[in-house]
C-alpha cells in the first residue's frame, strides 16, 4: 500500500457538518494513488474472472438451468457470461482508478470509430445478442439461410456455426439471420409436413390409385398417424393425371427417409397393381413430306 505507481482523479464523498450541527455528504474530486497493491487486486479480479468464467457454464447447465431444453441453455448461459465478464472487467479497471468517468470519452470514440470503419462488426456483435434474447434459432436448430442448410452448432458475439448435412462448417454472420430471410425447420415443432406428387397415365383407375397411395403412407412406420395422411387429385396434366400425396413426419433426417420409402413403395404397389406412371407423350403430325420419301423399313421384323 506504501509503493505508489501513478496518481489518478477521483471522486471522493466527504461529510462535513454545517453549522448548523447537520451532518452533510459532499462529492469533490481530488488526485488518488494507484499503489502496488491495487495493481495487484486488478490481476487477481482479472484472474478470478476468468476461472469463473470458464467454470460458469457446467454450474448454470447442471443447476439453474437444467429444466430447459439444450437451445435455451446455451442462450441464457452466454448472456450470464457476458454479463460476468463485463463486471469483472469493471470491478478489475476500478480497483487501478479507471471508472467511468475516465473512459467515457474513449467510449465516445470508439464508438464513433465503430460507427465509420468497424460498422459490419459491430452490427453482427449486435445481431448475435438479438439473437441470444429473441432465440429465432437456437443451438440444434435445423436452418435455411439463403443457399445454407444445416443444424446450428455454435452461437458467437460475431458469427453463427452451422453443420451442413454433407459436414461442413460453415461460419455465417450474425447481421445474416437477423436482416435476411431465415428458415428454422424445427423452431416450435419438429413435424414437417411432406408433399409427394404422383401423375397416372389416363384411363387408369383414379378411386384404386387414391387407395394404393393412402395404405402405402399408413404402412409407413416413418409417417406420422396424427395428422393423418392425404391424397389429393390435383389436376389433369398434358400427359397425366396428377395426384398428391401429403404426409407429416417428426424431423427433417426423417423428412428425407421417410422420401426415399414412399417412393420405393409407390412404385412397387402401382406395379403390382397395374396403374402405370406417366411419362411424356406427344403425337407427331406429318403436314407435308417429299414424294420420293419412304418409312424406314421395321428392324423388329
Amino acid at each position: 500500500d506504501q509503493v505508489e505507481l501513478w496518481t489518478t482523479t477521483g471522486t471522493v464523498t466527504v461529510a462535513e457538518i454545517d453549522p448548523s450541527g447537520v451532518e452533510q455528504l459532499t462529492t469533490h474530486e481530488q488526485l488518488v494513488a494507484v499503489t502496488l497493491a491495487d495493481l495487484i487486486r486488478f490481476f487477481l479480479i482479472g484472474l478470478l474472472t476468468l476461472a469463473f468464467v470458464r467454470a460458469l457454464p457446467g454450474v448454470l447447465e447442471a443447476t439453474l438451468f437444467r429444466r430447459f431444453g439444450p437451445g435455451e441453455r446455451y442462450a441464457y448461459v452466454t448472456i450470464v457470461t457476458y454479463a460476468v465478464v463485463l463486471a469483472g472487467l469493471a470491478l478489475a479497471f476500478d480497483a487501478i482508478g479507471i471508472g467511468w468517468s475516465s473512459i467515457q470519452w474513449l467510449v465516445a470514440a470508439v464508438g464513433l470509430g465503430l460507427g465509420f470503419g468497424l460498422q459490419e462488426i459491430f452490427a453482427n456483435f449486435i445481431s448475435g445478442l438479438i439473437i441470444l434474447f429473441e432465440r429465432p434459432i437456437r443451438v440444434g436448430d435445423t436452418v435455411s439461410v439463403g443457399d445454407i442448410h444445416g443444424t446450428v452448432s455454435k452461437i458467437r458475439i460475431r458469427a453463427t456455426w452451422i453443420t451442413g448435412f454433407d459436414r461442413k462448417e460453415l461460419v455465417v454472420p450474425n447481421k445474416t439471420f437477423v436482416t435476411g430471410q431465415l428458415v428454422n425447420w424445427t423452431l416450435s415443432d419438429p413435424v414437417l409436413r411432406l408433399e409427394i406428387p404422383v401423375g397416372i397415365a389416363y384411363g387408369s383407375d383414379t378411386d384404386r390409385a387414391v387407395e394404393v397411395l393412402s395404405k402405402v403412407a399408413k404402412d409407413s412406420i416413418r409417417v406420422l398417424h396424427d395428422p393423418p395422411p392425404q391424397v389429393f387429385f390435383i389436376s389433369f396434366g398434358d400427359s397425366s393425371l396428377l395426384f398428391e400425396l401429403r404426409v407429416f413426419t417428426r424431423g427433417v433426417n426423417q423428412r428425407f427417409l421417410a422420401r426415399h420409402e414412399l417412393h420405393m413403395s409407390i412404385d412397387k404397389r402401382f406395379r403390382e397393381e397395374g396403374i402405370e406412371i406417366a411419362f411424356p407423350q406427344r403425337d407427331l403430325h406429318l403436314r407435308s413430306v417429299p414424294k420420293d420419301w419412304r418409312p424406314p423399313p421395321d428392324r423388329s421384323e
